[in-house]
């Protein structure tokens, strides 16, 4: 099988404690006749200042390990594991105690941009909101933050959008209000659910260009959500592959781009390479479990070109130095 071939970001996280870390972590959606296992045993860590991309296809969990890490799932959901940041577990906080650490230590961009927006407020408002509630700003001092803002995100005319009300924005200019909101109280952690999904690719170009500085000038950690390897070979440190709710690899950009251990992201990379005209490009088989049916052992076996009967019993955790992946091949 082959795989793409991607320039890849040479910088690396350094070795340093986690800021934040993940154990176990398991969540299950209740309705009046199914249980559905939207993630299942996933442990990952992000570094002080490090780049951490997830990836995965459609379903397999990235977007609910965000909100998971903010708590911001509805109440027929049950989480569990734990979740320490700076030491501290975030699943054993009350929910008044959670709210002094959203938009303050962990902010999310949701992916959204048409539902994250609040339609009857203006965007001014939205953004001047957060810089009162967690950066402690004075009401001007909050508009002219605010107006800074909006205008490193790319928005020309920044002091007048911010009396524009989302219905009266594009998509793309929404997504970048939602961004600078998330960036205004300077948060330790960033979650960037596909951020630059509505963009155009200059404006796309500008807001990764933004992020890294951030994360550069502010030592900022990211858990950055995409399905485009292009944008995670540029701008990550490390990734982690998910598939069917839980992490089934994890390593340096270099190593996932260049020695893929799993299938799944051999057959993930394999599937956005190009292709010379006449042929056909290639496409992982079959489809992903039902999360509410999932399968004993690897939930990738269905679909696997080197499927074992022992791929569907337990799956060893196997790892070179920091490059960890879950399958029976060496």
């Amino acid at each position: 099988m082959r795989t793409q071939s991607v320039t890849v970001n040479s910088n690396t996280a350094q070795s340093v404690p986690s800021l934040l870390s993940i154990e176990n972590l398991g969540l299950i959606f209740q309705s009046a006749d199914r249980r559905v296992h939207a993630l299942r045993s996933m442990s990952l860590s992000i570094a002080h200042s490090e780049i951490l991309a997830l990836v995965g296809e459609s379903g397999s969990g990235k977007s609910v390990t965000g909100l998971s890490l903010l708590r911001l799932h509805g109440k027929n959901a049950a989480l569990s594991g734990k979740i320490f940041y700076n030491g501290k577990n975030l699943l054993e906080l009350s929910e008044e105690e959670m709210r002094v650490y959203r938009g303050r230590e962990l902010a999310m961009i949701f992916q959204e941009p048409m539902t994250a927006l609040n339609p009857v407020f203006s965007v001014g408002f939205q953004m001047k909101e957060v810089l009162m509630l967690h950066a402690g700003l004075t009401a001007k001092n909050a508009e002219t933050r605010a107006t800074e803002l909006m205008s490193q995100v790319g928005i020309p005319e920044a002091a007048l959008r911010l009396k524009a009300y989302p219905f009266q924005l594009s998509g793309g200019m929404r997504q970048r209000v939602l961004i600078a909101i998330a960036l205004a109280a300077k948060p330790k952690i960033l979650i960037a659910d596909e951020p630059t999904t509505a963009l155009d690719v200059t404006i796309q170009a500008q807001i990764l260009r933004l992020l890294r500085e951030v994360n550069e000038r502010e030592s900022m950690a990211m858990l950055f959500i995409t399905h485009d390897l292009g944008i995670v070979a540029k701008l990550a440190h490390r990734v982690a592959v998910m598939y069917a709710g839980e992490i089934v690899e994890t390593g340096s950009v270099a190593e996932i781009f260049s020695a893929p251990r799993h299938p799944y992201t051999q057959a993930l990379l394999a599937s956005k390479q190009t292709a010379p005209r006449g042929e056909k490009l290639f496409a992982i088989p079959g489809t992903p479990p039902l999360m509410n049916e999932l399968p004993q052992g690897c939930a990738f076996a269905q679909r696997c070109a080197y499927a074992e009967a022992r791929c569907h019993e337990t799956i060893p955790k196997q790892n070179d130095g920091a490059h960890v992946w879950r399958c029976i091949r060496r």
